[in-house]
Parts: structure tokens; sequence; C-alpha cells
């Protein structure tokens, strides 16, 4: 016992102390190479203007360097990379064999959608960057990354189905509920609204804090279900996230943008459905869910009813900047929101089992 919790909270310390010490090089290379957008502000989802969120944000982005997420990934690969080859140079040490958490059956597939996510984030980054004096679009069109997304998703499902032999989902407090190959379209629908979600990333804070909350309830779901590699991985994803946070509370020195969330949101999907949890993950993970219905609905709205709107702004967050909420107000309120309702998703998984 005591083992698996060393084999818990030391990656998740190390993933942390390594994002603090690899931030002064990043940042160095973010603002020597001036990686910030040359335009603030944004157009809407259907291609239209943003006169609020540009109104509201008309003074940021510009001259804050884009691809801070990089500190979460790689600190989370390298963390992941030591404790391997310590158990491969030290075969003789029983300890630091039981240390390493790379597993195929719980931290293979984790890994590898957190690696391409944050890659395929990465690149649209850079071209948001450099096609920024030209318009405020300008990254990766949608349409490509949401295929990345869509393709993860069906290898996703396909491993989950073919290779770890799951072809159910767990309903809290009833059972097994069988759904075959149908798997696999779940599995994309749940990565991409996950995706949709990233525009969470908006406000100094905000997607740092929501997302390192979450990932830590889901170490602890994963620990109490003796998924201890998983539970790892997870807590290293926090720590990572946390070394992020730590430079990105206001004033940020960098966003997350695109490298860290893409690579955030895919990874969950698979370590929700590898805990059995995905039922619940809307209300582990409420506020992601939130964001992307004030986008649904905000866009619906305009559709169906001449272009009326329900927010002043969207995503929901931006909205409670417009009403007047200081944006710290609302990242620190969203955090709370953030912890609640993980503590709730967390009872209800763990007690669902013992049901």
């Amino acid at each position: 016992m005591m083992l698996s919790i060393i084999k818990v909270f030391a990656p998740t310390a190390l993933a942390f102390f390594i994002g603090i010490a690899l931030t002064p090089s990043l940042t160095r290379y973010l603002y020597a190479n001036q990686m910030w957008k040359k335009r603030a502000g944004k157009i809407a989802p259907g291609g239209g203007e943003t006169p609020i969120f540009n109104s509201l944000h008309k003074d940021k982005e510009v001259g804050t360097p884009r691809m801070g997420g990089v500190v979460i990934w790689t600190s989370a690969l390298l963390t992941t990379l030591i404790f391997s080859l310590a158990s491969i140079w030290w075969p003789e040490s029983e300890t630091l064999g039981k240390l390493n958490f790379f597993s195929r059956n719980q931290t293979w597939l984790p890994l590898f959608t957190l690696l391409i996510g944050s890659l395929v984030g990465l690149v649209d980054d850079y071209l948001q960057i450099k096609r920024s004096r030209e318009s405020l679009g300008g990254g990766l069109p949608f349409i490509y990354r949401a295929a990345v997304v869509v393709l993860l998703g069906a290898l996703g499902g396909w491993w989950f189905y073919s290779k770890l032999d799951v072809d159910y989902l767990m309903v809290p407090f009833v059972g097994e509920l069988f759904v075959g190959w149908l798997i696999i379209p779940v599995f994309i629908a749940v990565m991409l609204g996950l995706f949709s979600s990233g525009v969470v990333d908006g406000l100094d804070g905000l997607a740092g804090g929501i997302m390192a909350i979450i990932f830590s309830a889901y170490a602890a779901i994963a620990f109490f279900q003796n998924q201890v590699d998983l539970a790892a991985l997870s807590g290293v994803l926090a720590g990572g996230t946390l070394a992020f946070l730590w430079f990105n509370i206001p004033p940020a020195r960098f966003y997350m943008s695109e490298t860290g969330i893409l690579g955030l949101t895919t990874s969950l999907t698979v370590i929700a459905f590898l805990t059995q949890s995905v039922l619940v993950l809307p209300i582990i993970a409420f506020p992601l869910l939130a964001t992307s219905l004030s986008v649904i609905i905000q866009l619906t709205s305009k559709k169906l009813r001449g272009g009326k709107k329900v927010f002043l702004v969207a995503p929901l967050h931006h909205h409670f900047e417009a009403v007047g909420w200081p944006a710290y107000k609302v990242v620190m309120r969203y955090w709370v929101i953030s912890i609640i309702f993980a503590i709730i998703g967390m009872i209800i998984v763990l007690a669902g089992r013992i049901y």
C-alpha cells in the first residue's frame, strides 16, 4: 500500500519540479522569438466578428507568448521516461522497478494521445503566430484538428474493443451496459465533446486550474480502483499542469493554448474510459461541459432566433466578464465549482462500484 502511494505521489511531484525547471528556458525562447499573436482578438466559430470579446481583450494576447502547454506535456513525458529508464538501468532494485508506471494496459494509450494531440496543437499555435499579422485566425483549419481528434477517438475505441476486450460502459449503481463495437463511436463522440471544451482556455489560470483539479480527481479514482499506473499518470498530468499554472496565474507569463489543451482533453478521454467512469465525466468535468454547452446554446439561438443571443458573449466565462466580473473572480469561482463537482463525481464513481 505504501509503495503504491509513493508510486503516485513521487512522479506527481517530479513532474511539477521538472515543469518549474523547464520554464526559464522555455520563457527565454518564447520571448526572444516573439511567439505571440500580433493582433488581439478572435473570430467566431461561424466566421463572424466578436466585438464584445475583442473589446474585453484588446490589451491582452499581444505580447504574451502562446505554447505554454509545452511545460505540461514535456514534464509528463520526461517524468514517464525517467521512471521507465530507472527500472531498466537498475533492474536489481525492486523498488525502482515497481515505481515504473509505463504499462500497456493502463498508460500507453493516454500517453500516445497526449503526445499526438499536443504536437498537432503545437503546429496550430505556430501557424496562428506566423499568420496573425494578416488575420485573427490563421491556425490549422478547424476541420483538420477535428479530423485528428476523430482519428484518435477511433483508434482509442478500437484499442479498447480489440486489444483490451472492453465492450461495455459502467453505469454507477447499476453495473455493466453492453455496447459491443459501438464503444468506438461513443469514444469518438466523447473525445469530440472534450475537444469542443478547449475554448475554456480563455482567462489567465482558468484552464490550468480546472484541468489540474480534474486530473487529480482521476488520480484518486484510479488509485482506489487499484489502477495504480493510471493513477500515477493522472497525477503526473496534474503535477505538470500545476507547474504551468504557477506561471499562468495573473499576470500570465504565457498561455496554455492549443498545444496544452488539445493534448489534455484527448488524454482525459482515454483516462475516463480506462477508469470506466465516462458516464460520470460530465460531472467530474462540469466546467468543461458548461463551456461547450454555452457555445452550442449561443450558436443555436443565433441560428434559430434571427441572431438573438442568450449570453452577451460565449463561452460562458466571457459572459461573466462582460457582465462586470473581474477575470480573477471568474477564475477562482470556476476553481471552486471544479473542486465541488470533482468530489461529487468521485463519490458517484466509487460508491457506484461498491453498491
